[in-house]
This record gives structure tokens, C-alpha cells and sequence, in this order.
């Protein structure tokens, strides 16, 4: 698979995205439980009029990102970042950069998410949290492409946390996925486009390090032209206790989604439980109403 991975990085981008939207509708034809996920979740955030309408665009945008993976892990540094072909709000990160107070970027599974860190460590240094796949070949091929000069990645355990800590106090950057399901007893169940979700608190609980926050996610361009680097601002300060902070940050990406949701992961199973963390039981469930 690795070797064949080498193949696909040396396709021109905008035959992979052409491959890659085969691939997604390929994955939906062949896999009920993917359908159901990808269907379920877009209803849910969306609505059914709006989910039916960009179905199909979410379909081949999942395959699109999955394809991509390759090039941008297996192609030198500059020529990935070269890929980010428009940029807007890069005016936050030189404002946060002044404050020297560290910077913490959140990216949800929205757009190329992989190719954020890897852009933002030709500028600086970043560490990134990191939860190695099951999959060896899938392993060497995320070090490889993820192992730059700048970027350093952080295990998702109690010493890759220490590292976020100790970049943050250096007043670097720091770098997750705040939409993915921690482990049991590592999130709490929150709102998410109106279903609780297991949702990580470990976004939240960085805040308190002063850090500024930046919400980040790149647009995938149409006929592979490249990308659209996107940095915003919360749309309110991240603040209160660990819950509302991390339900806040829920609300922060849901706001991302919707600039784009067509190229959001829909078919990650973002409500799953954890054995051991399951999740409340609906108020009045089984009650007088």
C-alpha cells in the first residue's frame, strides 16, 4: 500500500480529486455503515432539503480527501505548501505572533485538513496531536509525510500533552483536530448541531494557557487548483468553565461547517460512544411530557 501511495503523490492534483471522487462514491455504493453515518449526520446538521441537495457534492468531496492524503504526505514540503494558492485572516497569526503567548489551532475534518500544519510550519514551528492508526503502512506514511523540520508531532497520551504545554510556553504553535472522539473518560457529552456528541475537552483546556486561539480549515478548490487557507477568529472569546468552554468550541466549528458543508467528513462517526462513556439519557426519557 505504501508503494502504491508513492504512485498516487506524483498524479497532478486535480487527477487525484477526479480518482478521489470515484473513490468516495465507490465507499457509499459498498459500505451501509457509511451511508447511514454520512446520511444520519447531514440530516442532522443540515436538514433534509439541504442534505438531499449536497449529497452528492459530499460524497465526492470525501473521496477527493482521502486521495489527496498522498501528495500531501509524500511530497517534499515546499511543494505541498505551494498548493495554498489564497490565504485569508494570515493578519491573526502575525497579531498572535506579536503577543508571544503561544497559538493554538483548531481544524476541524472540514475541507484538506492535513495540509494545515504543514503550511503553517513553513512559517513556524508547530506541534500537533497525534493518534497513531492501527494500519502500519498508514503509520510510516503520516510520519513520513507529517515528520518536517517545523512540525513535531505529539502523541495522544499524557506525555504528548506535556509537549502541546511545553511548545505553548515557548510561545509556539499548537495544532489539533477538535471535532474527534477522545478516549473514555477524556470528553464530555455536548451539543453538537443538536446531538450530544463524546466531545474532547483537551481544546478547551489549553484556552487557559493564554494562547491565542485560531480557527483554521482549507478549502479545496475546484478542477485541483489548489487551496483556500481560511484563519478566523472565534466568533466570541472561549471562556468559563471546561464544559462551556469545550461546548463553545463545538459551536465554533459547527460555524466553520457551515460555510461549507459540502466538504465537511460527514461520514465520521462524530456521535459515537465509548465503552465506559456512555451518553446521558435524554431529559424526561421515558417521562410524563
Amino acid at each position: 500500500m505504501l508503494t502504491l501511495s508513492r504512485l498516487l503523490s506524483r498524479l497532478p492534483l486535480s487527477w487525484l480529486h477526479a480518482f478521489g471522487a470515484l473513490l468516495g462514491w465507490l465507499t457509499w455504493l459498498l459500505s451501509p455503515t457509511y451511508r447511514r453515518h454520512l446520511r444520519e449526520n447531514m440530516q442532522l446538521a443540515l436538514g433534509e432539503t439541504e442534505s438531499r441537495r449536497l449529497r452528492a457534492a459530499a460524497i465526492g468531496e470525501a473521496g477527493k480527501g482521502a486521495l489527496e492524503l498522498t501528495r500531501i504526505w509524500l511530497r517534499p514540503l515546499a511543494e505541498t505548501a505551494a498548493r495554498v494558492v489564497e490565504i485569508s485572516g494570515w493578519e491573526l497569526v502575525e497579531a498572535a505572533a506579536r503577543r508571544g503567548r503561544g497559538i493554538l489551532y483548531l481544524t476541524p475534518h472540514l475541507g484538506c485538513f492535513e495540509i494545515t500544519a504543514q503550511y503553517l510550519s513553513t512559517h513556524a514551528p508547530i506541534t500537533v496531536l497525534y493518534r497513531p492508526p492501527r494500519q502500519a503502512w498508514l503509520q510510516a506514511m503520516i510520519e513520513a509525510g507529517r515528520a518536517r523540520a517545523q512540525l513535531h508531532l505529539a502523541a495522544a497520551d499524557l506525555s504528548g500533552v506535556r509537549s502541546l504545554l511545553k511548545a505553548l510556553k515557548r510561545g509556539e504553535a499548537v495544532g489539533m483536530l477538535p471535532d474527534q472522539a477522545p478516549k473514555a473518560g477524556e470528553g464530555r457529552w455536548l451539543d453538537f448541531f443538536g446531538k450530544q456528541a463524546y466531545t474532547m475537552t483537551l481544546a478547551a483546556r489549553l484556552v487557559d494557557s493564554g494562547a491565542s486561539v485560531i480557527m483554521v480549515w482549507a478549502e479545496r478548490l475546484p478542477g485541483g487548483r489548489g487551496y483556500h487557507f481560511h484563519l478566523q477568529e472565534p466568533t466570541r472569546p472561549i471562556r468559563g468553565t471546561i464544559e462551556e468552554r469545550a461546548q463553545q468550541i463545538n459551536h465554533e466549528i459547527e460555524h466553520l461547517i457551515r460555510q461549507c458543508p459540502s466538504q465537511y467528513l460527514w461520514g465520521y462517526n462524530r456521535y459515537k460512544g465509548r465503552r465506559g462513556s456512555e451518553a446521558p439519557p435524554l431529559p424526561n426519557a421515558g417521562g410524563p411530557t
